[in-house]
């Protein structure tokens, strides 16, 4: 499979969106690396975080990046596939650390923009539901809309999936 420099999987919770992604990634036959953005916090989470990394198999070379993750990307060689999950995932840790959101948006997307190796970014969709109560929460949902829509306008391919199914909302899905 010859991956496209940047596409962009988004869906809902448990929509089947990194599955889907990680598929991608096997099919393109080149050295895996994963840039994980979860940080564990409860027991709930480390739990999850293991079952990811026993699920890809010792094939993938995973780098944890919570916050800095456009030095992950700008240290990529061109043999390489990315697979970065998730980007909601992130733009928490940057809100949670009061960083910049504008800042962190512009540097990520340079670094996209220039990667030297194709980059699957896998990003929920927040926005289809009610307004959120809270100032914090709704201030989540704008920014991760603005980054979604940032990170779908730069790619060359955009897919959806929904109950595990992938369509194509940007190009054409891979073959």
């Amino acid at each position: 499979m010859n991956l496209q420099r940047l596409t962009f999987v988004l869906g809902g919770a448990s929509s089947g969106k990194s599955a889907y992604a990680e598929s991608l990634v096997f099919a393109s036959k080149r050295p895996r690396v994963y840039l994980a953005t979860a940080q564990a916090f409860d027991a709930e989470m480390t739990e999850k975080i293991r079952l990811h990394q026993e699920m890809r198999g010792a094939e993938w070379t995973t780098v944890e990046a919570p916050i800095d993750i456009a030095t992950v990307i700008d240290g990529r060689t061109e043999d390489e596939v990315l697979l970065i999950d998730c980007l909601t995932l992130w733009l928490t840790n940057i809100l949670l650390a009061d960083h910049d959101v504008d800042v962190e948006f512009e540097k990520v997307a340079k670094s996209l923009l220039n990667c030297a190796c194709p980059v699957i970014a896998v990003s929920n969709e927040v926005g289809q539901g009610i307004v959120p109560d809270n100032a914090l929460s709704r201030k989540f949902r704008s920014a991760q809309g603005r980054l979604n829509q940032l990170v779908a306008a730069h790619a060359d391919v955009a897919i959806g999936v929904m109950a595990g199914l992938p369509f194509a909302l940007k190009g054409a899905l891979p073959e």
